[in-house]
């Protein structure tokens, strides 16, 4: 059944079977303001409402600034955000140096994310806290596979010629077939950023676009390399086109940029999604990725997407941390919530 929106930007056209639509307006994908929304299937590029995009920089620079400084959380109900910043983590591997062994570390880690000992004395042994993901290279995609099973633990695998994305296209879309087949979760994706840099949109949608067909039936996450980008703007005409091309997630970077998630981006591409859900009825995710290595900034960024986007999208279905280092901290953290005393950081390892 094809159903027609008529919104800001013109008509939207979405061609979404009769019983898929009764069955999400039974099992809604998140609510935005009390209203049911649809996973998001894309619609057909409209060229209008991106080029209409625009950001006040000077007035999101403010924002974040006085979002650092207004918005924490204390005692109890900040443990109780830390253990949820720890569900939404991507616990990520993506060195040179990576083995089949660091990664088998890193997946029991995944597995048990809090030492046990800490779980005790918190009291949450029935709340099983695991993290999201594992987030990897394609070559340990089985290792991690094998090393996860039996657990709610997904794997993601980086492709598409990470972290440049400049390899041949159809290379790109083999790679993510490759990674699907050994058995992928998820599937972090790396745009063209030369395509938002000469406003080839229809080029940047139609690769998107190929990179959805070939991930089926993983999830994909689409990686702008927002410290590419260089504008604002461009953040939120790329995060509008990846999410037109059927985006499940928009992530922020590679965490390999000089500059990767900052909140000021966190404010333009989590309004896309909003203003983005206000027009189709669709939800789409949000990954910030890179820098982000502190307990503190992890309540940042969940502060963001509860004001910014609500509840919804403070699950993992909706919202990931990108991270390696973060975990460390907020173990810390815990542990001092429960003890009164900061631990050594090396007491606390990933892998």
């Amino acid at each position: 059944m094809e159903m027609q929106r008529n919104r800001r930007y013109g008509p939207v056209n979405t061609d979404i079977p009769a019983d898929d639509q009764l069955q999400d307006s039974q099992n809604p994908h998140a609510l935005l303001a009390g209203r049911p929304l649809l996973s998001n299937r894309g619609i057909p590029l409209n060229l209008d409402w991106v080029r209409q995009a625009r950001v006040n920089t000077s007035a999101v620079e403010r924002r974040a600034q006085s979002h650092v400084a207004r918005r924490t959380v204390k005692k109890d109900w900040q443990a109780a955000w830390l253990l949820r910043a720890i569900s939404c983590m991507d616990l990520t591997t993506l060195s040179g140096d990576d083995t089949d062994e660091r990664v088998r570390r890193l997946c029991a880690k995944a597995r048990q994310p809090i030492q046990h000992d800490l779980v005790q004395q918190l009291g949450i042994i029935d709340l099983k806290i695991q993290v999201a993901a594992v987030c990897v290279y394609h070559r340990f995609v089985e290792t991690a596979r094998r090393a996860v099973e039996g657990s709610s633990v997904r794997v993601a695998a980086v492709s598409t010629g990470f972290p440049a994305g400049l390899s041949p296209l159809p290379e790109r879309v083999a790679e993510i077939r490759r990674s699907v087949e050994a058995g992928a979760d998820e599937i972090d994706v790396v745009i063209t950023r030369a395509h938002v840099f000469g406003g080839r949109w229809q080029e940047l949608y139609d690769e998107i676009a190929a990179f959805k067909q070939a991930s089926a039936p993983a999830h994909m996450k689409v990686i702008l390399g927002t410290g590419d980008l260089l504008t604002l703007r461009n953040v939120a005409r790329a995060s509008l086109v990846a999410m037109m091309a059927g985006a499940d997630f928009i992530k922020t970077s590679t965490g390999k940029e000089t500059t990767n998630a900052t909140l000021p981006v966190g404010f333009v591409m989590t309004r896309a999604i909003r203003e983005y859900a206000q027009e189709t009825g669709m939800a789409v995710g949000f990954k910030p990725a890179g820098g982000i290595r502190t307990a503190k900034q992890s309540l940042d960024w969940l502060a963001l997407m509860k004001e910014e986007l609500g509840d919804s999208w403070m699950k993992a279905d909706m919202f990931r941390f990108g991270a390696s280092g973060l975990l460390n901290d907020i173990e810390r953290q815990l542990e001092h919530h429960v003890t009164g005393r900061y631990s050594a950081s090396y007491r606390h390892p990933i892998a």
